[in-house]
């Protein structure tokens, strides 16, 4: 007996770290550094390529600004005045369509801005497209719309049996509608857009003087960018799209992508495209290529801008960002072909579109953001052995952001916040381009966003009794977040007690804005009525 335990005395007690360490250094040489490395190599690709696609665009848009001529003088361009012998006649048709969701807090701002246009009201029709469930907001809408009527506007309110094809549907429908026949032009405004009087006067000119343009679209100006943090953060990546991206899409080769409102589009053009399509969530990018590829040019005018509104809350955020990173990765896998085949257009333009617009845009933009910055260096740190040259960890990057910065110089200041947002946003975004490229099951979800309009102005203003917040745990913790968090500050911790790169101070601040976001203090949080 005794000598049974001595014998097992003997045997080395290994413990499940050592274990996991024995583990860890047997595959790590064979199989991590390898795979790794290979990481780090199609990073440094994706930085670059995405590296080269925005100093493209900074120089182009140097130039515009420095020696292109403004759009009122490269296209035919004059006021459509009063004729004493044809009356309003010199005026097209033109339509105007607010689609609608439960849009009980901006619905007046819209239809009022709507039947405000400095246009005669026997040359415009302005449709409501009601798609709501909740029956008291679809009578408010409506009774809305006949106030407006009493007063001799031609507004028609129409619903539809189902919302089936969402907004792509109620587009597609409204134009249908016998009394459409006669319009040449039609202008789409969301529930939260409010154009000012003169918008139709100074942007249809450019459709009825110049036929082979289809689309003018208008910039985005928001109401709400200084209500929080998150807001500021929207318009800071928003504006560099309409500064930069769709002046040097129109500037260079007369397209771009439609923002599926404040724009004004040809009927004949949509119409030959094939009209409205619900096959993937952006339906407005879906027209546009579709329209480009006929040979049809696009105008975007920097100058003609529509107020709308940002959504403030986080979660209105979330399903935005995916709709809008799905939809065009969905777009992209079902045209790229139709793309590479079309005869119409030249080989320089289907390059653009398949590689800039929609593959270093679309996709790599928020692939490298997420694997480059919140996985492969990150584990770098713990794999010594693979390094990552500087110039593509910090320089090519800080030489990106600056560029992106251009858009809002008085957001500046925020730049360094911004990065660290966007990083962790990537990771929606990335996941949301997976589910489009694959066409997995949520590649065609769409929800509205929330749009507040002054519901919290008026909140704050009323006397009344103050809200009680009910903690929604599934809308305030985000365990994905979270998660990428422990991981982030386990490495920033190795970083610190045995990393030469001094990545941990990049990596600390990124875990602090993953936690942040993970447990929910992003952007406004709405009382529960």
């Amino acid at each position: 007996m005794g000598d049974v335990v001595g014998r097992n005395n003997l045997i080395p007690e290994v413990d499940l770290a050592a274990q996991i360490g024995m583990l860890w250094e047997l595959i790590k040489t064979p199989v991590i550094v390898p795979l790794l490395r290979l990481a780090v190599y199609v990073c440094l690709a994706m930085t670059v390529m995405l590296f080269l696609e925005r100093l493209y665009m900074g120089i182009v848009i140097v130039l515009v600004k420095l020696f292109w001529k403004k759009p009122d003088k490269r296209y035919n361009w004059e006021p459509i005045r009063d004729d004493l012998e044809i009356g309003n006649s010199a005026f097209p048709m033109v339509l105007v369509q607010i689609p609608m969701f439960n849009e009980k807090e901006v619905y007046k701002i819209s239809i009022g801005a709507a039947c405000n246009l400095s246009w005669p009201s026997d040359r415009l029709v302005i449709q409501v497209l009601d798609d709501s469930t909740d029956f008291l907001i679809k009578d408010m809408i409506e009774k809305e719309c006949q106030r407006w009527a009493s007063k001799g506007v031609n507004i028609r309110y129409q619903i539809r049996e189902s919302r089936g094809g969402y907004k792509a549907g109620a587009l597609k429908e409204g134009l249908k509608h016998d009394y459409v026949k006669h319009c040449d032009y039609v202008t789409i405004f969301d529930a939260d857009f409010r154009p000012e009087p003169d918008f139709l006067r100074r942007a249809i000119p450019f459709l009825e003087f110049n036929p082979q343009i289809a689309l003018v679209q208008a910039r985005w100006r928001f109401v709400n960018s200084d209500e929080c943090l998150l807001t500021r953060m929207q318009e800071m990546s928003l504006d560099y799209h309409f500064t930069v991206e769709q002046e040097v899409g129109s500037a260079t080769h007369a397209f771009f992508g439609f923002n599926g409102t404040g724009g004004v589009w040809r009927i004949a053009a949509i119409n030959e495209a094939g009209g409205w399509k619900d096959r993937t969530t952006v339906e407005d990018m879906d027209l546009a290529v579709r329209a480009g590829l006929k040979g049809w040019k696009f105008l975007y005018l920097g100058d003609l801008q529509v107020k709308s509104e940002l959504p403030s809350t986080f979660k209105a955020f979330r399903y935005q960002q995916h709709r809008w990173s799905c939809g065009p990765a969905n777009l992209f896998r079902k045209m790229v072909m139709e793309i590479v085949r079309n005869k119409k257009v030249t080989l320089w333009k289907k390059v653009y579109v398949i590689y800039s617009f929609f593959f270093v845009r679309k996709i790599i933009a928020h692939m490298v953001t997420f694997f480059f910055f919140c996985v492969v260096l990150p584990l770098t740190i713990l794999v010594p052995e693979v390094e990552v040259p500087v110039w593509g960890a910090i320089y090519i990057p800080c030489i990106i952001t600056t560029l992106n910065s251009v858009g809002t110089p008085r957001s500046i200041h925020l730049l360094f916040y911004w990065i660290l947002f966007e990083n962790v946003m990537s990771l929606h975004r990335t996941k949301a381009t997976f589910i489009g490229l694959l066409d997995a099951k949520r590649s065609n979800e769409w929800v509205v966003t929330e749009k507040l309009g002054d519901a919290l102005k008026n909140n704050k203003t009323a006397k009344q009794a103050p809200k009680k917040f009910k903690f929604n745990i599934g809308d305030r913790i985000h365990l994905t977040e979270l998660g990428f968090a422990v991981f982030l500050f386990f490495t920033g911790c190795y970083d610190f007690m045995y990393g030469k790169n001094n990545y941990f101070i990049y990596i600390f601040l990124q875990t602090i804005t993953f936690l942040i976001v993970g447990f929910g203090y992003v952007g406004t949080i709405v009382p529960s009525s």
